[in-house]
Parts: C-alpha cells; structure tokens; sequence
C-alpha cells in the first residue's frame, strides 16, 4: 500500500506542476485597454461563508469607487463558482437596498441598457457560460461608491469524509481575445475579509486554509456539537466578518474613505478551505425539508446517502499512459515536469508497464509504446522529454486518440492527461470527443484544473464513461486530493445505482441518472412531496457484478420552515440536468431551453438564460416585472437569521434503522493548520485519468 501511495504523489506531483500557471487573470473591474479615464476602484470586497446542514452559503459585499470627475459603469467579473446557485444580489440605490428579480437574458440586457440611457440607477448580474459571472452597475458618481451584494449556495459535500470550499478568483486565462481587450482590476484599496463559519452535526477534529498559512482559526463549543470558525483579511479595523461600509453619509451614499491602515488585497488568488470529520462517523442519511402548508401542499426535500466503508480492494498489474501537453502554457514548466515523471517512474512495480505521449499542435510517442519498468527505460524517456522544446497550440484529440489507441485487453490501464479542457487545434468537436470514449472502453476520471476549465467538454466524458470527476484550485494542496484518488482507483465503485421510494412518494427526482459512485463520495438527491409520513428508500446497485441493496426509512415533515433555500436548491439541480442533456447532444432544443427559463424564473436563479436585474421600485411596477424574488429572498434572509442563532443539529434520518453498518471511509491522523501538507493537504490531483473498465477476460473486476 505504501509503494501505491508514493506512486500516486508521483503522478500528482507531476500534473500539478504542469498545470499550475502563474499568469492566470483574477477576479475584478475591467475597463476596455485604450480607456482614458482612471479605472474604477474596489474600495472593501467583504465574503461571508456559512457552511451548515451540508450547505455552504456565502455572501460577497462589495464597494467600488469613482476617482473620475465625471460618472461611469462599473463592470466587475468574476469566476464562475463550482454548480453555485445564484438568486440573491442587491444594489444600494439611494441608500436602500434593492433586490433583483430574474428576467430573460435579453430582455434584461435591453431593460438595462434603456435605463442607463435615461440616467436612472440600475444593476445587472449576468453569466457568461461556464467561465465568468459578471456584474454591471450604473452609475457610479464622480469621486462616490455604490454598494452591491451576491448570494450564492453550494452543496457541501465529503468526500472520505472531508469537506472542500473554494471561494474563486482566479480566471482560467482561457479567453485571449477578452484579456487582450479589457485592463482588469483587482486591488482592494481598503477594506478585505473572508469570514468562514462551520457548524456541523458531526465531530470536526480540524480546519486547514492551505494557501493561506495566517488565518486565524478557532472553536467555540455549541451545546454537544463545536463551531468552527476561519477568517482572514487586511481589515483597517478588526477582521470580524462584518460586511460594514467605511464612510457612508447619513443619505445611504457612499464616500470614499481617505484614510486606511490596512494594505491592499488582491483578488487573484482562490481561498480554500477543507475540513474533516473525526474518524469513526458512521455511513448514514441525512435529511433537510421545506414545507409550509400555508403556502403549498408541495415540500421539498434533500436527502444526502454516505456509505459505509464496504467496497473491497482490487490489485493487478497495470499499464500507465502519460499523455502530457507540451503547448505553450508549458512554458517554464519542462525541468519540474521531468524530474516528476523520473520520480514516479521509478517508483512503478517492475510488472508495470509505461508509456509517453506529449502533444501541443502535433503529437510524438516518447517511448515508441509501452515499456518496461527499467532504470535504463526509465532515464531515456526523461532524456527524449528534456529535448523537447515548448510552444503551439493544443490538439486534445489527437493526442487523446494517441493515447488510447493501444490498449492492453488484459491489463488495467491508467492513462493521465494534463490539459485544462480548452482544445484550440485539431478536432474540437464534443461529439468526438464523446465517441472516443465510448470506443475505448474506458472508465474517465476527471481533475479538472482552475476556473473557466472547459466543464462541458470534460463532464459528459466523465458522466458516460461512468467515472468521477474533481476540481482542483491552485491553492489546493496536493496530497489529500491524491490520497482520494487512490484510494478510488484502487477500490471496486457502486455501479447501476437507482432509488426508489415506498410509501409517502418523492417525485420530481434530481439528478435523475446517477450511475456509478465511488469510495468515499456521497450521493446527493432531491425531489418534491406532497403528502407527509414514512418513506421507505431503497438503494438498489451492483458492485463488482453482484447485487446488492441497502433499506431505511425516513420522516417527510408536515412542517418545515427552516431552509426555504431548498426549493432553489432543487430548481438549480433540475436546470442542470436539462443543460446535460443539451450539452450531450450539441444542440440548443428550444423546448428544454424554455423549460430552464421557466424554472429559472420561477425560482429567481442566475441562468445562461435569465439574468439578475436590479432597477428603481417604481420601474419594476411601470415594467410589470412581479417583486416574486423579492419575497423569496427575504424569506430566505429571516431563515439565515433564526438559523445563526440556533443550536447545531445533527441532520442524520435514519438512526432508528440505519442504512449502512460500516463507519464511513475516512482519512486517519489529526490536527489543523495553515500551510505545510498534512493530514488534511486535499485535492491536488490535475488533468483526466482514465483506467479501462474491466480487462475483458475478467469482467467481475
């Protein structure tokens, strides 16, 4: 085992140098790169994260500033954060906040810009596909501030039982004409903090910022459970998470401050957080509901299954395919990445084979196909990678195509691809990219690397060839995101896995295809109920070709009015389910896409389709536009309110018959920290490893 976890960090080590680039764009307000005025400021940039109940929330508050003599537009982008549902953002307008409600895309483009052109105040927070949400804001006043507010809710899942949050700011760089372009920036000039709370129904025995080695965490009891708590920041006055404005006169507007202690902070760098739970937290269901029979019979439900640690091992020799991109973001990169490759190299079981693709325009075999694992083998293929130069763009497919082609039928193969997804030469069409998988017979396991990464190319390929998928940040650490990727790839998976519920009915299922779960990863459904009681839920799955299920029962409440959030939460999962199927077949089905603005506009979400708008009271009235959203969110702001002042609760559903009998898998060691790798150094596994199904002589593997 301990021969398995060195190879793994090898072939860690080895992406995450390749793919770590140092000139990715950050978050911040842009202006076109021939302007001539002075470019607006972020005076405080202030986030709030709550993670509780198997939800992260987090709140960005935010001022920017107008040092010109004439009123301008502010337009402040940031990337696009992992499956984030949007619902809530606020634009101060004359010292009272306003709360956007969701409008088709075009319409609230066109509404936008004809209240500009009057003069009038007005916001509009749109998202440009997979790579960026921007923020439009006007006007700001000569030498004043506006103030804007962003919320925005994540499912906080384990993973071996630990948790990951990322707050992203760093672009991908995937976008060369937009960089070219637009001037960005990212300078705080006063105030910034990062608050995160943990408050978790199960023991937590730490709490680690990687990337950030000065954070100042801490923990507090709560009744029989512990809050946790991290924040860091270059606040003037104390980092208390308070999203506080310095300056703001008595009419609501707000003045630029003169005068500030504190340094500037820059937004180009992801803040991530992990945390763990102690060791023996047994495999159980959890459970969150909304219902208020006041308003609807409908309730909503969310239903979190974590197994029990009971898939066995699997051992074999197997064959190992780098296929590594030496295109020009490789740049400074060469030195690391052969030192890298020797090291795991050499740390192979001499019954293991490899083999080398590099490609950037063209693609070149390294090692004329598989080799022995040999010190003499080994030292030619790093001597033929340091003669190779860097530079050229990037064919995906031919060297996916490359790598795929020779594949053993009788040996397990491993193959590792370092790219961000963005193919720009060659193929580049998702459909054949989709058929090579489906040809190699092979199951995808996908790192992806850094925000804006081509999530609709890399996801469908890893959805049908029924492996996993993990982003990784380059504030991640390396070694934790290793330890669980091993520990997957070495381990049988739950295949063919399907739900049913027995008694009170859930309906409205999302996702709806779930397929394959791996060691360590929870499984995450919601739906709709109509009529209170038991339901009994019934995993049904394969492992390793034999059948197995798992039975429990669970209470929907009668009443439930503690996470109204829940109902977006279901919206967003359903939304997302129809793009997958777009996304799939290529092609833009007018019937899903109304369906994915109907929904949207019902539950008030940030979609490709709809966009947050923000104009004058009266305008909304004048517009016909329904203040639905309005209503939801202050409900949802009440919730958050009772919810921090409650104790922590355990959410676990099936105490009286659990589901599993096996403690969840799980990390060991123990401790908390800032920035060294330890116990808790998570995720750093980068690029696509794809590992075949089953050698065909053995299909019960």
């Amino acid at each position: 085992m301990r021969r398995v976890i060195d190879l793994a960090c090898s072939f860690v080590l080895i992406i995450f140098a390749v793919l770590i680039s140092p000139n990715l764009f950050a978050a911040g307000l842009l202006k076109p790169s021939d302007a001539q005025y002075q470019s607006l400021t972020i005076e405080t940039h202030h986030v709030d994260v709550v993670i509780q109940d198997g939800i992260a929330t987090t709140t960005i508050e935010q001022t920017f500033a107008n040092p010109n003599d004439h009123q301008l537009e502010a337009l402040y982008t940031f990337p696009v954060p992992e499956k984030a549902v949007v619902g809530e953002f606020i634009y101060w307008i004359n010292g009272q906040p306003v709360i956007a409600e969701a409008v088709k895309k075009q319409q609230a483009r066109q509404i936008y810009n004809d209240q500009k052109a009057q003069g009038r105040s007005t916001a509009l927070t749109e998202k440009d596909g997979y790579k960026a949400f921007s923020m439009r804001v006007f006007p700001v006043l000569p030498n004043q501030s506006v103030k804007v507010r962003l919320v925005y809710l994540q499912d906080a899942i384990l993973d071996h039982g630990v948790g990951r949050y990322v707050y992203p700011m760093e672009e991908g760089g995937t976008d060369a004409a937009a960089d070219s372009f637009w001037t960005r920036n990212d300078r705080v000039e006063q105030d910034f903090s990062f608050t995160m709370t943990l408050k978790s129904g199960y023991p937590v025995d730490g709490v680690r910022l990687p990337s950030h080695p000065k954070a100042l965490l801490s923990h507090s009891p709560d009744g029989e459970h512990t809050i946790w708590s991290a924040q860091l920041g270059n606040l003037s006055t104390n980092v208390d998470g308070n999203a506080g404005i310095e300056g703001s006169d008595k009419s609501g507007i707000a003045q630029p401050s003169n005068v500030s202690n504190a340094p500037a902070f820059n937004l180009n760098q992801d803040i991530v957080a992990y945390w763990r739970l102690a060791e023996g937290v047994p495999g159980r269901v959890d459970m969150l509901a909304y219902r208020d029979p006041q308003e609807s019979d409908r309730g909503t439900v969310k239903i979190t299954f974590t197994p029990g640690d009971d898939l066995s091992a699997i051992t074999q020799p197997r064959d190992w395919v780098f296929i590594l991109d030496r295109s020009g973001s490789m740049q400074g990169k060469y030195a690391t990445l052969a030192e890298g490759v020797k090291k795991a190299l050499h740390k192979l079981p001499t019954q293991d084979r490899f083999q080398i693709i590099m490609f950037d325009d063209s693609v070149v075999d390294i090692t004329n196909g598989y080799q022995a694992v040999t010190p003499e083998r080994v030292n030619q293929a790093i001597e033929k990678i340091n003669t190779l130069g860097v530079g050229g763009g990037t064919n995906l497919y031919a060297g996916l195509k490359k790598g795929l082609r020779n594949l053993d039928d009788d040996r397990v193969t491993g193959v590792v691809l370092v790219t961000d997804g963005v193919a720009n030469v060659g193929t580049t069409e998702k459909s054949a990219f989709l058929k090579l998988v489906e040809q190699a017979d092979v199951r995808l396991f996908t790192f992806i690397m850094g925000n804006s990464a081509n999530r609709p190319l890399l996801e469908p390929m890893t959805k049908i060839s029924d492996g996993f998928a993990a982003s990784v940040s380059n504030s991640d650490d390396i070694m934790g995101h290793l330890m669980n990727a091993t520990s997957k790839l070495n381990h049988h998976a739950y295949r063919d896995i399907e739900l049913k519920v027995n008694g009170a009915k859930i309906k409205d299922l999302t996702p709806q295809d779930i397929r394959s779960l791996y060691r360590g990863e929870q499984l995450t459904v919601l739906g709709h109920y109509f009529k209170p009681g038991q339901a009994e839920l019934t995993l049904s799955m394969k492992i390793a070709g034999q059948e197995k299920q798992y039975t429990t029962e669970v209470t929907l409440p009668e009443k439930a009015t503690e996470h109204p959030e829940l109902e977006r939460i279901w919206a967003f999962s359903a939304i997302r389910d129809l793009e997958e199927t777009m996304n799939y077949f290529e092609h833009k089905d007018s019937d899903s896409q109304q369906a994915i603005e109907d929904i949207a506009l019902e539950y008030g979400l940030l979609t490709d389709y709809t966009s947050l708008l923000v104009v004058e009271e009266q305008v909304f009235e004048e517009l016909g536009i329904e203040r639905r959203n309005q209503q939801r969110v202050e409900k949802e702001q009440q919730a958050r309110q009772q919810r921090e002042s409650a104790p922590t609760e355990s959410r676990r559903a099936d105490k009286g018959q659990p589901m599993f009998n096996d403690p969840a898998p799980s990390h060991s060691g123990g401790g908390s920290g800032g920035g060294s790798i330890g116990w808790l150094s998570l995720l750093g596994f980068i690029g696509l490893a794809w590992v075949r199904r089953t050698p065909k002589k053995n299909k019960t593997q």
